[in-house]
């Protein structure tokens, strides 16, 4: 059985704070009491641990990482980022992974708190709208550092670092254009994100911009599913008058609209042209070259602690940061000409 602090205070015959102090070498114990708990320390063979001597200074160095789905690569690459500069810096890092759901995130961010965490980087998820005033109430209780990292909160502003995701919506669909698509389907996230809205207002505004009318039925929520994007392909398959190319955005739904095009036997991009967001390595393996919106995930996550750090060091500076990363249209050969 572990030894606790509250064991040494009880054979030492002092209090739990007074052995708090004597761990972190406060002056404020007597040389004598100091003695006698040290004593006690080394016949009970206690070694406190990094966090409980943290804790008991109120402070830790340790970060908190809340992702929606740490099964989802994208999500990989940019713990990778914040990782790579955190072990520089020495800093720790506890992770949650919330599947997406707000309660989860809650839960997190109340453990956050519990643990007096340094501060927090957060992929918030895209949920439960109706416990946006919860959320604000324990973000503004922590009272510690928060930064967004990919995706936004339209109900409370804080410091971030996002994709212009206007821009990749506009780019993908645009090159689409300029290779002579005039149908093109789009699988949006689930619709309440941000970035899932900004992707949609982007494909909007290259059709507006290119004359081509908005056709609602080419417009479909994947919600950031494999098996939804699957589906939603062989609908727009089945389709009187079906789209000559899809714009799939995020990389797990562009794989379940891959599936659905290989078992309808469709190539690609003869048959159905394809523009993804995010690089997927298992596709390279078969063969498949996918045009592709680049966010840079890792580059995300450096930028997200470099942004943390730069806070800890001006404490009182109040300006809330959001950086902007701009989107790469890596060119692949999916986008293929529309096929007359």
């Amino acid at each position: 059985m572990a030894v606790t602090i509250d064991d040494i205070a009880k054979k030492a015959g002092v209090s739990s704070a007074t052995i708090s102090r004597v761990l972190n070498n406060s002056s404020y114990v007597k040389e004598e009491t100091k003695e006698r708990v040290l004593k006690v320390i080394e016949e009970m063979n206690y070694v406190p641990s990094a966090i409980a001597r943290s804790l008991s200074k109120r402070e830790t160095n340790t970060i908190g990482i809340i992702v929606p789905d740490i099964t989802n690569s994208y999500f990989g690459e940019i713990i990778k980022g914040i990782s790579k500069i955190a072990e520089e810096v020495n800093l720790n890092i506890i992770l949650f992974n919330t599947n997406n759901d707000v309660k989860s995130e809650l839960k997190a961010l109340d453990e956050v708190k519990k643990h007096r965490l340094k501060g927090v980087i957060m992929t918030p998820g895209f949920g439960d709208t109706k416990l946006e005033d919860v959320f604000i109430d324990i973000i503004n209780s922590i009272n510690i550092p928060i930064v967004l990292v990919s995706a936004d909160l339209n109900y409370i502003n804080l410091n971030g670092v996002f994709v212009d995701d206007v821009k990749g919506g506009f780019d993908a669909t645009k090159l689409l254009i300029n290779e002579g698509h005039e149908k093109i389907g789009i699988i949006t996230g689930i619709i309440s994100s941000s970035s899932a809205m900004n992707r949609l207002n982007g494909y909007k505004e290259a059709l507006i911009q290119s004359n081509i009318p908005i056709i609602d039925d080419y417009i479909k929520e994947g919600q950031f599913s494999l098996d939804r994007a699957y589906e939603i392909t062989k609908e727009f398959l089945d389709m009187e008058n079906p789209p000559t190319a899809i714009i799939s955005c995020s990389n797990r739904m562009t794989l379940g609209t891959i599936k659905a095009l290989f078992e309808r036997e469709k190539n690609i991009p003869r048959d159905m042209a394809l523009v993804g967001f995010n690089k997927i390595d298992l596709i390279d393996i078969v063969g498949i070259n996918l045009t592709y919106i680049e966010d840079s995930p890792m580059e995300l996550g450096v930028s997200a602690i470099k942004l943390l750090l730069e806070i800890f060091k001006n404490k009182d500076n109040k300006k809330i940061n959001r950086i902007n990363i701009p989107p790469k249209l890596i060119l692949n050969g999916s986008e293929g000409k529309v096929n007359k």
